[in-house]
């Protein structure tokens, strides 16, 4: 399996509520929907494409229905947070690493995992490359406190 990860980020927060927050993605649907009307047309779009569930984040993508379940064996308390491909064409991890600095300041990588035919992911490494960085940087500018 091959594994691409975002760059360390710094997010001013402590770990233990951004564990909370980000291993229940139905809480950020509620958000979401309170605030959908401040975020850029572009935000809208492309969140229009995602679908939050109780332990569950739903993508509609390119490749078909893709769908990442909080996986609760490999997410360690305060410290990882796994969601696996529970439903899609190729085996996927998505990982939130996270590492806290002291009590208000964690730093944090994202990771992505795939398991594709060496041809194909040759193809599609660079968007793999891009998608982990944007990954690690999206967590970052969440405003933990707020939601």
């Amino acid at each position: 399996m091959e594994s691409y990860k975002s760059d360390a980020v710094t997010i001013p927060c402590n770990v233990s509520t951004i564990y909370s927050k980000l291993s229940n993605p139905s809480f950020f649907s509620e958000r979401l929907e309170a605030n959908l009307d401040k975020l850029p047309e572009e935000a809208r779009e492309n969140l229009s494409k995602v679908h939050f569930e109780a332990d569950a984040i739903a993508i509609d993508s390119p490749m078909g229905p893709l769908r990442l379940a909080v996986d609760p064996e490999q997410s360690v308390q305060d410290r990882r947070i796994v969601f696996g491909a529970a439903q899609a064409p190729v085996k996927f991890n998505m990982i939130i690493n996270l590492d806290p600095r002291d009590i208000n300041v964690t730093d944090s990588v994202a990771e992505l995992q795939l398991d594709l035919p060496f041809f194909l992911l040759k193809m599609v490494e660079p968007q793999l490359k891009e998608a982990a960085k944007k990954f690690g940087e999206m967590l970052a500018r969440l405003p933990y406190d707020e939601i």
